[in-house]
């Protein structure tokens, strides 16, 4: 008998999921999140996972709230054995949590309990952990406090930023699923509840946080940076602008006033609380992203040399 699956999803962490979902269970209905403005021209747009759901030929409904009785109406129909999350943007309370025999499995990307919540990755990065993993874990109405169903770990190489390190937990978020959820379905594993006194928390970022304070240490700088890239990025104000700051490096070699702009080894830097945070690559206001030594061309009234 084939399992029916239903899948909640949004953004691009979530597409090796569903491919790898809908390769081996029948996939009846996709919910994600409503079409919004983005880019510069605000143009409409699609989540990508409506767009992948749309090239599997899948059923897609798209709630601004998940649980209108619409909604609810035709997750009943749509019979699932199990709902499998990943990413999805919306809380799911009892009544959607309960609707699925075998109820909703949802693939987190953390080693939980550590990073709860909405930024997993980018919070793993920032404070310099060293690994990282994915999560399936059986939801309850907390926030990421259900059973843990399995786990697999991977390292966080030190080149990593937020977006290359989410690639990598996509990717293993589909290969685990699919390993996992047959023994879950046959009642071959018993879900562990998680230890709270463990538990950690990654808020939702917004644009505002990526402003970076130069009173800090130059690596949680550098890590800022990392954590923050591609989204929602970071940025510091130069001659009343905002100029925002896609790649850097700690320099401890000398140090200064915190703040003050700085030339080194031909590259724009800023001094922080114990050395200079390197700009490789920055994207001053109405221009595209340029190399830092490019951008120094143009900076008349940068800084000293040092």
């Amino acid at each position: 008998m084939t399992v029916r699956v239903i899948f909640m999803g949004s953004p691009d962490f979530a597409i090796p999921i569903l491919k790898a979902l809908a390769k081996s269970y029948e996939v009846v209905g996709v919910v994600t999140q409503p079409d919004r403005p983005a880019g510069r021209g605000r143009k409409l747009t699609s989540p990508p996972i409506k767009k992948l759901a749309q090239e599997l030929n899948l059923s897609v409904i798209q709630p601004s709230k998940v649980h209108n009785s619409e909604t609810i109406n035709q997750l009943t129909i749509w019979e699932p054995e199990v709902i499998i999350v990943a990413a999805f943007g919306q809380i799911l309370k009892k009544e959607i949590l309960d609707t699925p025999p075998s109820g909703c499995v949802n693939v987190h990307a953390s080693l939980l309990p550590r990073w709860r919540g909405a930024a997993p990755i980018n919070a793993a990065i920032y404070h310099g952990d060293k690994e990282t993993g994915i999560t399936i874990m059986k939801m309850d109405e907390g926030l990421d406090t259900g059973p843990i169903i399995s786990q697999h770990s991977i390292q966080i190489d030190p080149s990593d930023d937020a977006g290359t390190l989410s690639n990598k937990l996509s990717e293993l978020g589909g290969k685990l699923i699919i390993e996992t959820l047959p023994q879950y379905l046959s009642g071959e594993i018993t879900p562990l509840p998680q230890k709270d006194s463990a538990a950690t928390y990654a808020p939702m970022l917004k644009k505002a946080d990526g402003l970076l304070d130069f009173a800090h240490s130059t690596e949680q700088l550098e890590r800022k940076v990392k954590a923050y890239s591609p989204w929602p990025g970071t940025f510091m104000y130069w001659s009343g602008k905002i100029l925002k700051i896609n790649k850097a490096h700690a320099d401890h070699q000398i140090s200064g006033e915190p703040g003050q702009t700085v030339m080194r080894d031909n590259l724009p830097g800023v001094y922080t609380n114990d050395g200079i945070l390197m700009l490789d690559e920055v994207q001053p206001a109405g221009k595209n992203k340029m190399p830092g030594k490019v951008f120094l061309n143009g900076a008349k009234g940068w800084g000293i040399e040092s």
